[in-house]
């Protein structure tokens, strides 16, 4: 039997496929081709938000685990919402005008202000609302603030196979929007517990969002299916920090028992007097007999010089996140990202952005950008 092109074969054997055969003969194609497919029909458009077919299609599509590059994902006022993105598989800028044509999802008073496994949180105040969106589909959905009016210092987006949560803090109390029930919770009577100035995002792990206080430095948690704050599990790794801060790893790793988790690390100034005299790095080592954090590296000397000249010592603005294997350290007033590479135990700067203005104001937001056709709403 000659081979022959599948949009070539009659349409008769095609209409009498099964859906399920169907759908699986269509997880063989590139992605370029699914994409393309999309207009043709309802049904080939609503593959790519159906998580059985995805599945199918992430296993046959390439070797690797994902059919996408992943990058680290500018925002910064002068960019007029055209997001720079940088691919830290490849280790370069993507040309300005390919990332204008992906991202440019709203207004121009709207700003980014979280990202979760491939879906993004933009304020859009002149609405009232909040808009999610996955910017590789293009779909979204417009979420209405809690109340009116409404302010807050802290949003943080989780996003999960079944959907999404937003996370907001404001002053004594904490907002949980939740996407399977399209609706908020309010939780109160609570004691002020963050700094309303830090830029740093909650970390989620198995149901909880992690925070570091400020000074006394500790790690809190929220719990998002019971709406209260947890007290601390185990003290800081050490009582002369100028300033920490809190990440965890997206991948299970190998623990110490065998067992496999998401590692959490902390990100400290090592001085006195409320002066950082270096940068070390802990993990935390999670045992049955007890938790205890482990000194895995310390920054070099030079580099870590760089780091104090750009943020002058206003710590507040320094915040942290994980991407792919890359713990970042990233300033607020600074277009660079320091970032430290867990496999190979090595630090590096990324390189500044090509397009920026070569005057340029403070306001750098940094955020992981993997790519997913299936984000749940």
């Amino acid at each position: 039997m000659q081979n022959q092109n599948p949009s070539e074969m009659d349409p008769l054997i095609w209409s009498k496929l099964p859906q399920e055969l169907l759908d699986h003969i269509f997880s063989f194609l590139p992605l370029k081709s699914i994409l393309y497919l999309r207009s043709t029909c309802k049904h080939f458009k609503a593959l790519i938000f159906n998580p059985s077919f995805l599945s199918k299609f992430n296993l046959f599509s390439s070797s690797c685990s994902s059919p996408f590059s992943s990058f680290l994902l500018l925002s910064h006022p002068q960019f007029n919402h055209h997001f720079p993105l940088y691919n830290s598989v490849s280790g370069t800028w993507r040309d300005p005008s390919a990332a204008k044509s992906l991202i440019n999802p709203c207004s121009s008073s709207s700003s980014l202000l979280s990202a979760s496994n491939g879906l993004f949180c933009f304020h859009l105040p002149i609405s009232s609302s909040f808009l999610v969106t996955n910017l590789l589909s293009r779909s979204s959905i417009l979420v209405k603030f809690p109340k009116f009016p409404f302010t807050f210092e802290i949003l943080t987006l989780i996003s999960s196979p079944n959907g999404f949560k937003i996370f907001i803090y404001s002053s004594k109390s904490v907002f949980l929007y939740d996407s399977t029930h399209q609706s908020w919770r309010k939780f109160d009577g609570f004691e002020p517990i963050l700094n309303d100035t830090i830029h740093q995002e909650g970390v989620y792990r198995d149901g909880f969002l992690f925070f570091i206080t400020s000074y006394p430095f500790k790690v809190v948690s929220f719990d998002l299916q019971k709406g209260n704050w947890c007290n601390p599990f185990i003290e800081m790794p050490t009582n002369e920090l100028a300033f920490a801060r809190v990440v965890i790893s997206d991948e299970e790793q190998e623990g110490e028992n065998g067992g496999k988790a998401r590692k959490m690390y902390v990100i400290g100034g090592v001085g006195s007097n409320g002066i950082s005299r270096n940068l070390k790095l802990w993990e935390l080592y999670e045992e049955n007999e007890g938790n205890q954090w482990v000194e895995i590296e310390s920054l070099p000397e030079l580099m870590y010089k760089k780091l104090v000249s750009v943020c002058y010592h206003n710590y507040e603005h320094i915040y942290c996140f994980w991407h792919n294997g890359l713990i970042c350290i990233c300033c607020y007033s600074w277009p660079e990202i320091l970032y430290y590479r867990v496999s190979r135990r090595t630090w590096h700067w990324l390189p500044k952005c090509p397009a920026l203005p070569h005057r340029y104001s403070c306001g750098f937001r940094w955020f992981s950008f993997v790519p997913k056709l299936y984000a749940s709403f």
